[in-house]
């Protein structure tokens, strides 16, 4: 089967790759021809990722899936959410996103936050939504080089290293994306 995972970020594809059965062949974007960054106009975190495969479906055709990822932050009231790849501005930049938050905390005792990501996926003619979740807190600063976007500053709950301390093997049994990515291979394999 070939499947095509609407996302630029090659960070998500090497995390997804790692996931994905040999049977299922991952296709990029740029394999079909697509260049273009995707809209995500939606106000949520799913309506983002359902916007993604409807905009390939259209445009180019293919069945495919796609992720939204958010940090919620308990004491930000959810913040930064499904703002979370542009919180400090349009650039993306992971460690100005990093210093806002850090910012926004301040001296909170109150860290607790959660990465969700929920994954859509447009077969056959129909829509399936999966969702991950991974609670943890948010560090006082960044530590360890591993994994993108926020890693370095969440800890996930049980453990005393950061999803950037984490090799992505150990991470990915735990993290949002994949524990939305194993539903979405579970629903393939049935």
């Amino acid at each position: 089967m070939k499947l095509v995972f609407a996302t630029n970020n090659l960070n998500k594809l090497k995390e997804v790759q790692a996931l994905i059965p040999s049977e299922i062949e991952l296709l990029s974007l740029s394999d079909i021809g697509c260049n273009e960054d995707i809209p995500e106009t939606s106000p949520t975190i799913e309506g983002n990722a359902k916007q993604k495969v409807q905009y390939i479906k259209q445009l180019y055709g293919y069945d495919c899936f796609a992720d939204d990822t958010g940090l919620e932050v308990d004491v930000l009231n959810g913040a930064p959410g499904v703002y979370s790849a542009r919180y400090a501005g349009e650039e993306k930049n992971a460690h100005a996103n990093m210093d806002k938050l850090l910012n926004n905390l301040g001296s909170n005792t109150n860290r607790d936050a959660q990465f969700k990501t929920v994954i859509a996926l447009e077969l056959n003619g129909k829509l399936e939504t999966f969702t991950g979740i991974c609670t943890g807190t948010i560090t006082v600063m960044k530590t360890g080089d591993q994994g993108f976007g926020y890693d370095p500053i969440f800890l996930p709950e049980g453990y005393s290293k950061t999803f950037a301390e984490l090799p992505l093997n150990e991470k990915n049994k735990i993290s949002h994306r994949g524990k939305a990515v194993k539903q979405l291979i579970d629903f393939l394999n049935h």
